[in-house]
């Protein structure tokens, strides 16, 4: 099994710069051609929160008109730039934004690797909190299948970054329940986090937590405790997971044009010239 995830897409209108520079909506399209040319292609696409900027209804609208484009489904989750009632109202087809009360969270049964999505958005402001209702939630699912693989989604991150001013807004409810959740249940394979616009791992209740970059804009890599709040324009990401051989594999994949690819070997030697 493959799949990709895409991350943080902070979609405004045609022409819009986010923070007075990036045209998001002109980045995400790239990503979609790179996904589609993916072969083998992947067998679904999990967009881990941030969709839209100011989680507008016009904004989700022409979010929906780009990742329609995506030749695998697609399933999507709120992050703290979204409004989960636009984002619902945005995207009716994807029943499954409503299968719980109050919050986005959701499995994806049909694959080798189960999926299950986490709601971490707090209304109104750029914090993550995992609440008892939502573990609660995530512990009845967990003992549905408490053998099978399984991938936890979320947006916020459940541990301290170093970039100081990233940790000051990262899940600062529900992370210590969390992580006594997922070291009860050995099956869970990875979480896969969006938030930080960067790829950083860490090893977390006996399994690794991910973070994904972006398709547009990435925070900066500052470790100063007094780091400034600020993106660079890095090149654009997202990452790829493949099921191989009983273990989630992840792989980092850049979007864009670059020189290559060039052999490294020529009538059966490395080239030396």
């Amino acid at each position: 099994m493959l799949f990709a995830q895409i991350s943080d897409l902070h979609i405004r209108m045609p022409g819009q710069k986010a923070y007075r520079v990036v045209e998001t909506d002109r980045y995400l399209p790239p990503a979609i051609e790179a996904l589609n040319r993916l072969d083998p292609a992947p067998a679904l696409v999990i967009v881990s929160g941030d969709l839209t900027d100011f989680g507008r209804p016009q904004e989700y609208a022409h979010l929906k008109r780009m990742l329609d484009g995506l030749r695998a489904p697609y399933y999507i989750m709120p992050g703290n730039h979204d409004a989960r009632d636009e984002l619902a109202a945005a995207f009716p087809q994807h029943r499954y934004l409503g299968d719980m009360a109050d919050f986005v969270q959701y499995a994806i049964e049909d694959h080798p690797v189960r999926l299950l999505m986490l709601d971490t958005v707090v209304p109104m402001q750029s914090h993550g909190a995992l609440c008892e209702r939502r573990l609660d939630w995530l512990r009845r699912r967990l003992a549905e299948q408490p053998g099978r693989p399984t991938a936890i989604a979320m947006h916020h991150p459940p541990f301290a970054t170093g970039i100081a001013h990233m940790d000051a807004i990262g899940l600062l409810e529900g992370a210590d329940a969390l992580e006594q959740i997922v070291a009860a249940h050995p099956n869970v394979e990875r979480i896969l986090c969006g938030h930080l616009h960067r790829t950083i791992f860490r090893r977390f209740g006996g399994t690794v937590a991910s973070t994904c970059p972006s398709p547009a804009h990435q925070v900066a890599l500052d470790l100063r405790p007094d780091g400034p709040s600020a993106f660079v324009m890095e090149p654009p990401g997202f990452h790829l997971h493949e099921w191989r051989d009983g273990a989630l594999v992840t792989h980092h994949a850049y979007i864009g044009s670059y020189p290559g690819p060039y052999p490294f070997h020529e009538g059966g030697a490395l080239i030396d010239e």
